[in-house]
C-alpha cells in the first residue's frame, strides 16, 4: 500500500502541497537532514521511503530500539563508501527519540560531511527528545494525526488490494476508531477481510475485528449533534446516569476528547455559571487532564467532569444577562460615555468636563456609590438577575444590597 510518488500520499498537505517547503525541497533535489514528528500511523516511514524514491538515494532503515553505537558505526561506514562512488543514503532511524545522547551524537560528524542524509521519525516532541547539535542540523516536520476522509481513501484503496468490497459508512467506522492511525485502520480491514462472506465486509465482519459493537455515529452529521444535544441536556436536567450514559456513547464511538472537553467547559459557563464558579475551573482541569493524559486514562477525568456539572447548582443567569444585554445594544442608540467615566489625561480634556463629578468607589463605606455609570437612555436598565441556587444565592442578596444603596446614595439620600 505505499505509494510510489508524493500524489497518492494521503494526508499532511500542510507540508506537502503545491508550494509548500518540503515538497519544494523534494521535487528540486535539495534535500537536507529532517526529523519528521507526529503520531503513529501517520506516514512517517512510508514519507521517509517515497523521499529516498524520488531523490534516487539509497535507503537504510535503522531502529532506535534494537541498534546500538556498533550498528551505528558500521552503517556509517557503508554510508561513506557509497558517497565516493557517487551514491547518496538516506538513513532513517525510526523512533529516534529513543537513542541516548551519546548515540544521537554519533550521527554528528556523518550529517556534516554529507556523508547520510538522516531523516529521524518521532512520536516525542524533539525539542525535549533530540539533542540540540542534532536539532539545529535538521529541520522539523510536524506530521498531523489523519482525518476521517483521508483514512477511508486509504480503505477504498486497499479494498482492492484485498479483493473484498465495503459499504462506504463501514470504512467510516473503521476510521473513526482507529483515531487518525492509517496502521490501526489497515489491521482493522485485513483483520475483518479475513472472516467477510463472499468477499463483502458486512458489519458483523467489522464488530468481529473491533471485539465492539459499532455505534451509528457520524461525527459531522446529525447522529453526532443528537448526542451532544442529549447529553449537554442531561447536564443541565441534573441527571446524573443519563449524562454518563450518552457520555459513554460519544466515547464508544470515537468521539475527539478535547471536542468533548470543549462542550462540558461550554456546559459550566452557560448552565451552571455563578451558582457554582468552581465549575469552570473544573472544566478547564479536566481539558487539561484529557489533553495530557491522552486516551483511555483522559477519560476518567471527562467522566467526572460530567458528574460535578451534573450534580452542580444550576443557573443560566450571566447567560441570559448577557444577551439581555447584547439584545440592548442592539436594539438603542450608542449614546456617548458619560463624562463622570472618562478619563482626562489632559488639561484640556479637564477643563471640557472628562472626569467631573467622578466617585471613586474606594473612597466610600464597602465600595459602593451613587455615580450613574449607564448613559442617560438606559438609567436603572437590569440585565443580571441570579437565581437563588448555589452561590447565586448570596449573590442575589449582595446584589439587591448594591442596588439599593446605590439608588439611594452612600448619604442615604435618594
Amino acid at each position: 500500500m505505499r505509494p510510489e510518488k508524493l500524489e497518492d500520499l494521503v494526508g499532511q498537505l500542510h507540508i506537502l502541497g503545491p508550494g509548500k517547503p518540503l515538497r519544494v525541497q523534494i521535487e528540486r533535489d535539495q534535500l537536507q537532514s529532517l526529523i519528521l514528528w507526529g503520531p503513529p500511523g501517520v506516514g512517517k516511514t512510508t514519507l521517509a521511503r517515497l523521499i529516498a524514491r524520488i531523490t534516487k538515494c539509497d535507503f537504510v532503515p535503522f531502529s532506535a530500539v534494537l541498534s546500538g553505537i556498533k550498528e551505528i558505526k558500521s552503517v556509517m561506514a557503508d554510508a561513506e563508501r557509497s558517497r565516493r562512488l557517487g551514491r547518496r543514503t538516506v538513513l532513517f532511524v525510526d523512533e529516534i527519540h529513543r537513542f541516548n545522547r551519546a548515540q544521537q551524537d554519533a550521527f554528528l560528524p556523518y550529517v556534516e560531511r554529507g556523508d547520510i542524509i538522516l531523516i529521524g521519525a518521532t512520536t516525542e516532541n524533539p525539542s525535549f527528545e533530540v539533542v540540540s547539535a542534532l536539532l539545529s542540523r535538521a529541520k522539523v516536520y510536524a506530521l498531523r494525526a489523519l482525518s476521517v476522509e483521508e483514512i477511508v481513501t486509504l480503505l477504498e484503496r486497499a479494498l482492492t488490494v484485498l479483493g473484498v468490497a465495503a459499504a462506504r459508512e463501514l470504512l467510516e467506522q473503521i476510521a473513526v476508531y482507529s483515531n487518525g492511525d492509517a496502521r490501526a485502520a489497515y489491521n482493522v480491514l485485513e483483520l475483518a477481510s479475513s472472516v467477510a462472506r463472499e468477499g463483502v465486509l458486512d458489519r458483523d465482519a467489522i464488530e468481529s475485528a473491533l471485539d465492539r459493537k459499532i455505534l451509528l455515529y457520524d461525527k459531522a452529521g446529525e447522529e453526532h449533534f443528537n448526542l451532544v444535544s442529549a447529553l449537554h441536556k442531561s447536564v443541565r436536567s441534573s441527571d446524573v446516569d443519563a449524562a454518563l450514559y450518552w457520555l459513554a456513547r460519544m466515547l464508544e464511538a470515537g468521539e475527539d476528547r478535547l471536542y468533548l472537553a470543549r462542550r462540558l467547559m461550554r456546559m459550566a459557563i452557560e448552565d451552571i455559571g455563578l451558582a457554582d464558579p468552581r465549575a469552570l475551573e473544573q472544566a478547564v482541569a479536566a481539558q487539561q487532564a484529557v489533553h495530557f493524559l491522552g486516551v483511555p486514562e483522559g477519560d476518567q477525568a471527562l467522566a467526572q467532569i460530567t458528574i460535578y456539572l451534573a450534580v452542580a447548582p444550576k443557573s443560566d443567569a450571566a447567560y441570559q444577562a448577557l444577551n439581555a444585554a447584547l439584545g440592548t445594544v442592539s436594539k438603542t442608540t450608542a449614546e456617548p460615555v458619560p463624562m463622570q467615566l472618562r478619563n482626562a489625561p489632559t488639561k484640556p480634556m479637564k477643563e471640557w468636563g472628562y472626569g467631573a463629578e467622578y466617585q471613586h468607589a474606594h473612597q466610600f463605606e464597602d465600595a459602593i456609590n451613587s455615580m450613574e455609570c449607564m448613559p442617560d437612555n438606559l438609567r436603572g436598565a437590569e440585565f443580571y438577575r441570579p437565581t437563588g441556587r448555589g452561590l447565586e444565592e448570596r449573590i442575589s442578596q449582595r446584589l439587591a444590597e448594591i442596588r439599593a444603596r446605590r439608588e439611594k446614595g452612600p448619604d442615604g439620600s435618594s
